[in-house]
């Protein structure tokens, strides 16, 4: 019973809890539905939406693609449009065109029949023409007695005659019109050149002065019995001057860098103070190489002023040793500068190149620096010079030939003679006396020192004496006096001077030794 109650219990339990869960299964089941609806029914809004907005976009898209069809459409229209109006210009110029060759078609038809036509007239009047000169012809040689030939040749010699006449009449009157604008021409320029070039006057002058602080000191240099005085004329070359003439000595020599040496070493003896032979010497040696040092700043300074590029070191002394150089009273430094700015303008203007032509004016006389110590004439020691130092051509040939003795290779050579001719034939550029004294000196001493044994020569008292300095190994008392006889005779054989020259040979003996 008991088991029976707790089966039917059991049974009825589980009824109860199986209707229960299928109550909540159905309300569950139920719940699921209503959700299901619901999603459905957001998912069928969110659809139609999604639709609506997909619908608008592809409209949207197809309007677009619509406007710019029609947009496309409109370009393209309006390209075929220009197309069809150039195409339609292009068609109207073949139309004109087209009338255009017509009526010159027409019109050359036209010419070409009045052409035509005038040939004709052309070819009877010849035919008519060609009669007349032959009963013409007939006539004249009928009347005349020449034959066709005779009078041909008759003919065609006066023709030949009278063009020669007239082309040699053309010819002068073209040579003197072209002489008359190249002298015009040519005045132009060297009145240019000179215009632009400033020169100094030309002075003669053979002396230095030289200042003294008190008369005392001329008996000072005149030194025991002349000695000092002596031994400085000894030295220098130079020829000394003591007169009245109060605090002042004079200092003569024709040759300039003998005097200015001498003038140098004057003024350093009188403010040493301490004058005599071994001293006047030592002071002469000194100066000498001053002087050479003097010279090649002389030359480099020419050549920095005239910007002369490249000029060879031996030249530059030599170019320096113009300064004191004269031709006729000029100085030929400065006349070789003159010529060479002269020179320069002018090629300027006439298209040759400036810098040769400066370079060849400024050493065109070069070998004035030369022609004192060796033989020669100074165009052909120049050329030599400047030969050895490989100068261009054009600077070698001016040098040799500006004087004009030979027939000039190159134009600078002519320029730099015209420049030299304007230089040396202005007024006050040149002294004719004065040249020719320091000629009448300079073959004074040629005389002596080209004689065996004779060391050097100077010519002193304005050309009035000749001293001779002699080798005492080489030669003795007897032959001095030989020396003095043959120099003398020589002198009056081959030049021409006023009055007498005085030949004097100084021949001495010196001996040194020094006490330590």
């Amino acid at each position: 019973m008991d088991v029976l109650s707790l089966v039917i219990g059991v049974a009825v339990g589980a009824a109860g809890g199986v209707g229960a869960c299928f109550l909540l299964a159905r309300n569950v089941v139920a719940g699921a539905k209503e959700k299901a609806l619901l999603i459905e029914s957001e998912a069928k809004e969110r659809g139609e939406a999604s639709v609506k907005e997909a619908q608008l976009r592809g409209k949207d898209e197809v309007l677009k693609l619509r406007s710019e069809a029609e947009k496309e459409r409109f370009q393209k229209l309006d390209e075929i449009k220009n197309q069809e109006r150039a195409v339609q210009k292009k068609e109207d110029l073949l139309d004109r065109k087209q009338e255009d060759q017509g009526r010159r078609q027409k019109q050359i038809e036209g010419l070409e029949q009045s052409l035509a036509d005038k040939t004709k007239s052309v070819d009877a009047k010849q035919a008519e023409l060609t009669k007349t000169v032959a009963d013409q012809q007939k006539t004249l040689e009928r009347l005349s007695g020449m034959g066709k030939d005779e009078a041909i040749r008759t003919f065609y010699e006066r023709l030949q005659q009278e063009l020669a006449n007239d082309v040699a009449a053309r010819i002068r009157k073209a040579q003197e019109l072209g002489k008359e604008r190249a002298d015009e021409e040519a005045r132009k320029f060297v009145i240019m050149a000179i215009q632009r070039t400033a020169s100094d006057h030309s002075s003669e002058n053979t002396t230095s002065s030289v200042d003294l602080p008190s008369e005392e000191m001329k008996g000072r240099i005149i030194g025991r019995e002349g000695r000092n005085i002596r031994a400085f004329e000894k030295a220098t070359g130079v020829d000394v001057i003591v007169d009245d003439t109060p605090g002042v000595i004079i200092l003569s020599g024709f040759e300039p860098i003998r005097r200015e040496t001498a003038r140098r070493t004057m003024e350093k003896l009188v403010q040493d103070g301490r004058i005599h032979p071994t001293r006047i010497e030592e002071l002469v040696e000194a100066t000498k190489k001053e002087m050479d040092e003097l010279v090649m700043q002389t030359g480099k300074q020419t050549c920095y002023e005239l910007d002369i590029q490249r000029l060879s070191p031996k030249v530059i002394p030599i170019l320096g040793r113009l300064r004191f150089r004269t031709s006729y009273g000029q100085n030929v430094l400065k006349h070789s500068i003159e010529v060479a700015k002269l020179a320069s303008i002018m090629a300027a203007e006439i298209g040759l190149d400036p810098v040769l032509a400066k370079r060849a004016g400024l050493l065109h006389d070069i070998g004035k620096a030369l022609d004192q110590e060796m033989e020669g004439t100074h165009p052909q020691l120049g050329y030599d010079l400047l030969k050895r130092a490989e100068e261009p051509f054009a600077v070698c040939d001016t040098a040799l030939r500006h004087h004009e003795t030979e027939k000039a290779e190159t134009p600078y050579c002519i320029l730099t003679a015209a420049a030299d001719a304007i230089s040396a034939s202005r007024p006050g550029a040149r002294g004719e006396s004065m040249e020719r004294y320091i000629k009448r000196l300079q073959d004074l001493e040629r005389i002596a020192t080209n004689r065996a044994g004779v060391e050097g020569a100077f010519a002193i008292q304005a050309g009035r004496e000749l001293r001779v300095l002699v080798n005492a190994s080489k030669i003795d008392d007897s032959n001095a006096l030989i020396v003095a006889k043959e120099i003398a005779k020589q002198i009056e054989a081959e030049m021409t001077y006023p009055g007498e020259i005085r030949v004097t040979v100084i021949r001495e003996t010196r001996v040194t030794e020094y006490a330590r």
